[in-house]
């Protein structure tokens, strides 16, 4: 514990530099302030914190998991660490006899099985203490739809290489990935094999192995595939480009912009160029919602369990032409908000709106400008975002619809499956400002999955 004692002196000196100063003062104006005590502590058992299982005795614990320590003198600990990796002390939860205290989420790189309690003066007091380490939890996967050859990354934790038991990433149909270019604890990247098979992927490492939420090549919740699977496109009051080029991920994708169409700095209105309409319904009375070109999205998908849902989609900004303001808004609705043409629906009674813009332009006469819809604006993080010519996947929750019109936090949000009957994207406004750009947006695999 060498380098721990001099870690901890040099803390203390620093410390003493900037606190000598305060001392007078907090002694006579904090007279309930927390002081690290002297001695050394003793720690005589583990427990939870949860008062239900307060009872049961621990010697073990994962990865950010919250243990109570139980002893005496526990005010003295100054620094505590868990293997080689130091846990943060909260004096919020600190007495002469417990302390709470987060396992941290780092893996540890030197197993001791160990707790080290560090004095403020440098001694050390040794505890038995394991540390487990989950199975790998998988996050989402750069590109969904990745083309064979292409580098791939998956984000997730516990993404553990052991030397003894590589770690192994198995996509459907049992291809294994041969082509490893990093892993960290947080994520892995590889070049994608030959795999055309979909399906949730596998990470297996020395803790455990794990299937995947999310799919690859996933087709399940499929809404706008622009290449049959549904038939369904444009249908409201433009018709925006249906396409296939040298950058096609699966054949056909809508295109927002032509790149050479400006967008101002507060991304100003321009639908014509920038927004991709389905509207549920038809010119009939009634209208149809329930087959053909016009059915209502929620009689494609299934959206009973919308809060478990996300949206999500393939999403390519060439290099060329880099996204630099407005907000991709993403509005769903439902018969109340827009419909085709605004005749009466077979089986049901509320208010039937008609073809209109007024969830993002707010001329509508009943507030639909503020009914909650998703705000992605990548290009807000450094200013101008582009994909580096290659597909990404878009994922955003469903409970994650949010925004009114203009930016804002809103309350009036979809809550329930009638509310995914249509849907808009439409990039403009959102209460941001950046700089006039000519973007392009191609987007393909429109689709509502589970999320968890």
């Amino acid at each position: 514990m060498k380098l721990l004692n001099k870690l901890t002196r040099f803390g203390f000196f620093c410390s003493l530099a900037v606190l000598t100063g305060f001392v007078t003062v907090a002694c006579e104006d904090e007279p309930d302030k927390y002081e690290v005590a002297g001695g050394v502590p003793t720690v005589r058992y583990i427990r939870s914190p949860y008062a239900a299982s307060a009872d049961s005795l621990i010697t073990a614990a994962t990865t950010g998991t919250t243990i109570c320590l139980v002893g005496e003198n526990l005010r003295s600990i100054y620094e505590l660490y868990f293997n080689d990796r130091q846990a943060i002390l909260n004096s919020s939860y600190m007495t002469d006899n417990t302390v709470l205290v987060d396992v941290p989420q780092t893996i540890p790189g030197e197993v001791s099985d160990k707790i080290y309690m560090v004095t403020r003066s440098g001694e050390t007091v040794e505890y038995d203490f394991h540390v487990t380490v989950p199975a790998p939890t998988l996050t989402a996967m750069s590109c969904e739809y990745a083309p064979i050859g292409s580098e791939v990354t998956i984000t997730g934790n516990y993404f553990v290489d052991d030397p003894n038991v590589p770690l192994q990433v198995v996509f459907p149909g049992d291809v294994a990935v041969s082509e490893f270019t990093d892993i960290t604890q947080s994520s892995i990247s590889f070049i994608m094999p030959e795999c055309t098979e979909e399906g949730p992927i596998e990470v297996t490492t020395i803790y455990g192995t794990t299937a995947s939420v999310f799919q690859y090549l996933d087709t399940r919740g499929m809404l706008f595939d622009f290449d049959g699977m549904t038939g369904l496109g444009n249908h409201g009051w433009h018709a925006q480009s249906i396409l296939s080029d040298e950058t096609s991920i699966t054949g056909n994708f809508v295109q927002l912009g032509d790149g050479n169409t400006t967008m101002s700095a507060g991304g100003d209105w321009n639908d014509a160029e920038f927004s991709f309409e389905y509207w549920a319904g038809s010119w009939d009375t009634p209208q149809n919602v329930t087959s053909g070109d016009g059915i209502a999205l929620n009689n494609v998908v299934d959206f009973t369990d919308y809060q478990d849902m996300a949206l999500k989609f393939e999403l390519y900004i060439p290099s060329s032409n880099p996204w630099s303001a407005g907000a991709m808004q993403i509005a769903f609705e439902g018969f109340d908000l827009v419909t085709y043409s605004g005749n009466p629906i077979d089986g049901y009674s509320g208010y039937v709106a008609g073809a209109n813009m007024y969830i993002f332009n707010g001329e509508g006469t009943r507030d639909e400008g503020t009914f909650g819809r998703a705000m992605y604006r990548p290009w807000t993080d450094g200013g101008s975002y582009h994909t580096d010519d290659q597909w990404v996947t878009v994922t955003i929750p469903l409970t994650n619809f949010t925004y009114d019109r203009s930016g804002a936090a809103t309350t009036n949000v979809p809550n329930s499956p009638d509310d995914f009957a249509s849907l808009n994207i439409f990039v403009v406004g959102g209460g941001v400002n950046g700089t006039e750009c000519t973007p392009i947006f191609k987007i393909d695999n429109i689709r509502a999955v589970p999320n968890r």
